[in-house]
């Protein structure tokens, strides 16, 4: 969802349809996101958050510690699915008469690897089945405002997994839109846009970080949350908005973090909470296709009520996935067999989150000593090198390393 698309076109399409048709998109899991209203982009919230995440964690790092948006977040803010069958499935090394068959448009040739529709074609021509024209719909919506690219085209990666409409609804569509939203954040430190569904970012940003005050809760009650809030309109350029943002989020005080915004909000009007909720407060592998990455739940605890305790940060080498230069793979490519040990970490949903911890003490020391002062980003909190180097001798003899000092 892109600030130059109109996510009213897509409210308005969705309206449009006939009741049969609605009733599947509701029976695939889509329907609540596509009652959302418009929202504003503030890419100055998405850049501050962006510059902050770690792709190793696949989790931001602020001054008090790691965040990350789990599926309870894409849940109960997008109303996407979350359980189910991981988006999982073959990618091929050309997609070119697939998409000309099930879509009946020309499609771009430019690449031997995932073809491209253009939105335009998608949008001019309405299809005289019902079937094609609700697939068209899908595509232009997986392919160019969930899980959205560059430039006015739409991937097809997702194309045969909608060729059997029936059985779109069986897929964790929500685990794969969390997977792409860590893709994104994780992409080239050039590239300062985040792709996607960019209200999730911004809503889970209004609800954990409130002194931010980018966000003004303006609808009370609506589901799925983002329908509650609208962004807050700022005449600042963006590089200054970008520079308070920084500031604001390194003296940030520390107890108005939000661990649990949901704690209080009931269930009603989301019957669909019951069906997720053995998915929460779970460390899980998420799948999208030619995307397997990690959610280190265990990494924030504090977000589920749980005391931090000394932990084990990640090494991506324990999963090798493909680099960003190899997403098309010249091969067919059978993903389930390919991660077959995620994908069964997936159907046990993963790994419940627990601590015994009974101060965050050991997990603040451990994260203090991984990440120094790279969690600060302002100009005004520049490191004391001096007396970093101090503070880790320190810890250092009182953890027993003792000795003669080492030279640094």
């Amino acid at each position: 969802m892109r600030a130059r698309v109109s996510w009213i076109i897509v409210l308005a399409v969705f309206l449009a349809f006939p009741p049969f048709q609605r009733e599947r998109v509701e029976e695939m899991g889509f329907s609540e996101v596509f009652r959302m209203e418009r929202m504003r982009a503030d890419s100055a919230l998405t850049q501050a958050l962006r510059s902050r995440w770690d792709a190793e964690a696949t989790a931001f790092v602020f001054p008090w510690g790691h965040m990350i948006p789990s599926l309870e977040d894409v849940r109960r803010i997008t109303g996407l699915r979350i359980y189910g069958r991981p988006v999982s499935g073959y990618t091929y090394p050309c997609y070119h008469d697939l998409a000309e068959r099930l879509l009946e448009l020309p499609v771009e040739r430019r690449s031997s690897l995932v073809p491209r529709v253009s939105r335009r074609e998608l949008a001019s021509k309405p299809g005289a089945q019902a079937d094609l024209n609700l697939r068209r719909f899908l595509v232009l919506f997986l392919g160019r405002l969930l899980f959205a690219t560059r430039g006015d085209a739409v991937h097809c990666h997702f194309l045969p997994l909608l060729e059997d409409l029936s059985g779109v609804g069986g897929y964790a569509w929500g685990a794969a839109f969390l997977a792409h939203q860590f893709d994104s954040l994780g992409a080239s430190e050039r590239q300062t846009s985040t792709s996607g569904f960019f209200p999730f970012l911004q809503v889970w940003a209004y609800l954990r970080l409130p002194a931010l005050g980018r966000g003004d809760l303006t609808r009370l009650g609506l589901v799925p949350i983002a329908r509650r809030w609208d962004s807050r309109r700022d005449s600042r350029n963006l590089g200054d908005q970008l520079k308070r943002l920084q500031e604001a989020t390194d003296s940030y005080p520390y107890l108005d973090v939000v661990w649990q915004p949901y704690l209080w909000e009931g269930d009603d009007g989301q019957p669909w909470l019951v069906q997720a909720r053995p998915y929460f407060g779970r460390s899980v592998w998420l799948h999208a296709l030619n995307l397997v990455l990690p959610l280190h739940l265990y990494l924030s605890q504090r977000s589920l009520g749980l005391r931090q305790s000394a932990v084990e940060f990640p090494v991506r080498d324990r999963y090798r996935r493909p680099g960003r230069s190899f997403r098309g793979l010249h091969n067919t490519t059978d993903w389930r067999e390919r991660a077959k040990e995620q994908i069964d970490n997936w159907e046990h949903r993963g790994k419940v989150v627990k601590s015994d911890a009974t101060t965050d003490d050991a997990y603040l020391q451990a994260y203090a000593l991984e990440y120094g002062g790279k969690v600060y980003k302002s100009a005004r909190h520049q490191v004391d090198v001096a007396g970093e180097v101090a503070s880790l001798r320190a810890l250092l003899y009182s953890v027993g390393v003792g000795g003669r000092p080492r030279s640094w």
